[in-house]
């Protein structure tokens, strides 16, 4: 048992060692090469390489091709229905619905989390800057490709030996994914009408992912204390992003960059790399960190210390908003009925009735 343990322990130390190699490279490689999205690659190699091994080269070429089609149908769409919102929000929510319905049913894997950020990204960025209209595919198959990439390169220079870390960790199907799909469609495109429609959440597009990524979270809790845990732990990676956005703001160098993302990437990625359902939630917090601090240091928009303190505060306020609307929309699991007594209780009441009854 302590051989097994102890070789679960190093499992874990190289699957996580891997996501912050991984994470770290990438966004210092697309942060001094002036990509306009710094963070997709990272995240995308985040999501490959806490899903279990290598990915094969069949799917990788799929993964590859399926955001690429998400991608254009969702450019085609905001390119047609730019001028009549409720039209696009529509088919938004339809494509939100089959997305968190697969995931609710137990199927899709780290797919429906990068098809939610691709039907975000997407619609928010050419909206804002038509200028990126040509670009758009172009910068999706950056980062899906380098984020393939570097998980190949992590396993490379780490190979696995033995079962993945957190093989163990697998989907699960909900009792009613169908209404749980409808809730989570109708939180996440709450969130995406407000940056649509508000000029002051125009350039927002850290909020409305947070949200997509919480609700696949929250899946997870058993309980309000793990709710709440939840949370706390993807607050702590918007307050992570933003000590080290001030620290490289102070000593811009790209060697700095490297490692404070590789240090923050070693904190949650070894503990993403986990077999217990908290891994998800520290993947999770790590992707969030990805995404504030990869928008902070990126030419588009303005990475001035306000913006960044603004970008911060939508964190905590799509924690929140994710928060009160599930609890509000949601059934929650711990809320059950109040518990029935077992047989044994119940045949040893009647049996104490009964012998009231004969004392009588």
């Amino acid at each position: 048992m302590r051989a097994e343990a102890a070789a679960a322990r190093a499992r874990q130390r190289s699957a996580g060692l891997r996501v912050a190699l991984a994470v770290a490279a990438g966004l210092t490689f697309d942060i001094g090469t002036g990509a306009v999205i710094p963070f997709l690659g990272a995240v995308f190699a985040t999501q490959f390489l806490l899903g279990g091994g290598p990915l094969p080269f069949g799917k990788a070429l799929g993964m590859v091709g399926l955001i690429l089609v998400v991608g254009q149908a969702i450019q085609l769409l905001t390119g047609l229905f730019s001028d009549r919102p409720l039209q696009l929000l529509a088919l938004l929510g339809l494509f939100y619905l089959l997305c968190f319905t697969a995931h609710a049913r137990g199927k899709g894997g780290p797919a429906v989390f990068l098809c939610l950020v691709v039907a975000i990204m997407v619609p928010l960025l050419d909206l804002l800057h038509a200028d990126l209209d040509q670009a758009m595919v172009t910068i999706l198959l950056h980062g899906v490709a380098s984020g393939i990439g570097l998980s190949w390169l992590a396993h490379l220079v780490l190979p696995d030996r033995g079962a993945p870390a957190n093989a163990s960790a697998t989907a699960t199907a909900l009792e009613s994914p169908l209404a749980r799909g409808i809730a989570n469609t109708a939180i996440l495109l709450g969130a995406v009408t407000l940056c649509l429609t508000h000029s002051a959440f125009s350039s927002a597009l850290v909020l409305p992912i947070t949200v997509a990524s919480l609700l696949l979270q929250l899946d997870l809790a058993k309980s309000a204390r793990a709710a709440l845990g939840l949370v706390a732990v993807n607050l702590l990676g918007g307050v992570v992003a933003s000590l080290a956005f001030t620290l490289v703001e102070l000593r811009p160098s790209l060697l700095l960059l490297f490692l404070v993302t590789l240090m923050v990437g070693l904190i949650f990625g070894g503990r993403a790399a986990g077999s217990s359902s908290l891994g998800k939630v520290y993947g999770g917090a790590l992707t969030t960190f990805l995404i504030l601090f990869g928008t902070g240091l990126s030419p588009l928009p303005a990475s001035a210390p306000e913006s960044f303190a603004t970008r911060t505060g939508f964190v905590i306020l799509a924690i929140a908003y994710a928060l009160c609307m599930t609890t509000l929309l949601w059934r929650r699991p711990w809320i059950a009925a109040s518990p029935q007594p077992s047989p044994g209780s119940r045949a040893l009441a009647e049996g104490g009735v009964a012998s009231q009854h004969a004392e009588r």
